[in-house]
């Protein structure tokens, strides 16, 4: 629970719980687990370590099981890695896209500690006809019969990576998060962390590994999760993957009062897919154009920038405030959504509206979630 100092998380589902951390409260480049967004697509399960497996199996030579001492007995590594649900900021698509209304806190920092996907797989000894790497979660359900997607019957949560990518340093199998033991809802007793990636990819509750010789269709594949790909001509329909380039201003919050003549601090996250974030630019819509923010902390691969700009008002009125993140590959943020998204990976810079007045206003402010 939340102490008096801490704003609370916002509740999208209640069941199964869907919750935003309140992204206007971003202060740390970790944050804490209490305040960590939650994504289920089922009812978390309730998993006791001492009975629990990891099997895996599949295009493999030898077919493993392990239990959680035998994991936590390997060689650890730990990296901070932000994840982002594919659907945050869905609540700016214009029209409304079906979907939890993420505003712009399912998002969040975290440092991991695990071991290697890559380790396991080297263990079973993975065949020369391996293409994919089938990750399975605990969770399972019945999809909304009442969307034109609809499961046939009861799933699991799976999803697949690409062999490459799940050999990667970038990818671990976590029983760790910000140094204590992951919990129930982020995914206890183990979790893939895809650094990168969209947190579809970060399957929770892992309990089977199967290396695959052809792509996987699942549900979560090939029915949700997806986007268009126009790269031949006629767009296809492709799973996500990567995460796009993206800043996010958590101060001032939509609405705000600032004092004319008055130092203000404009602050908030950048992150992107597999490259850092090499610039964050910001406009505050008095004509002066795009100007360079400070990216605070050091650069570390798949984590996030903090970042800031000094903002002194000169003229009271209204102001249209704006950032952008441009990452190492050369990928800009755009400044519109796109369609070919379906109601996923809303990357584009989203503006917020301030009013700059001559004397402090009497009554005090709040935050606008």
């Amino acid at each position: 629970m939340p102490t008096p100092h801490q704003p609370s998380l916002i509740v999208r589902q209640k069941s199964p719980q869907n919750i935003e951390f309140p992204f206007a409260s971003l202060s740390d480049w970790l944050i804490p687990t209490e305040l960590f967004f939650v994504r289920n697509h089922f009812p978390s399960p309730d998993l006791d370590a001492r009975d629990w497996r990891l099997r895996v199996g599949g295009a493999v030579e030898r077919p493993i099981e392990l239990d959680l001492d035998s994991i936590k007995a390997m060689r650890s590594t730990t990296f901070t890695a932000v994840v982002e649900c594919a659907g945050n900021g869905r609540v700016y698509y214009v029209p409304p896209k079906e979907g939890l209304q993420w505003q712009n806190g399912a998002v969040g920092n975290a440092a991991w500690t695990g071991v290697l996907l890559r380790e396991i797989l080297e263990m079973a000894g993975v065949k020369r006809t391996a293409r994919e790497v089938l990750l399975a979660g605990a969770d399972s359900g019945v999809v909304d019969t009442n969307k034109k997607t609809a499961s046939p019957g009861p799933i699991a949560f799976a999803r697949s990576l690409p062999l490459e990518k799940a050999i990667a340093d970038s990818t671990i199998l976590a029983y760790s998060m910000n140094e204590e033991p992951l919990t129930r809802d982020h995914g206890y007793p183990l979790r893939a962390v895809v650094g990168g990636w969209f947190g579809m990819a970060w399957v929770k509750w892992i309990t089977h590994i199967t290396v695959v010789e052809q792509p996987f269709l699942g549900y979560w594949q090939a029915r949700d999760y997806f986007r268009w790909e126009r790269s031949l001509g006629e767009p296809r329909l492709v799973p996500l993957a990567e995460m796009e380039v993206k800043a996010q201003i958590a101060r001032p919050v939509q609405g705000a009062h600032l004092i004319v003549g008055q130092p203000y601090r404009i602050f908030g996250a950048a992150w992107s897919g597999e490259a850092v974030i090499r610039q964050v630019q910001v406009c505050t819509g008095d004509g002066r154009g795009w100007r360079e923010g400070r990216l605070l902390e050091t650069e570390r691969p798949f984590a996030w920038r903090l970042w800031e700009y000094m903002w002194t008002p000169e003229e009271v009125g209204r102001y249209i405030l704006r950032c952008r993140a441009i990452d190492g590959a050369g990928c800009v943020q755009p400044d519109l959504q796109r369609s070919d998204c379906e109601s996923y990976a809303a990357n584009w810079i989203v503006p917020v509206e301030v009013s700059v007045v001559a004397e402090p206003q009497t009554y005090e402010e709040e935050f606008v979630i």
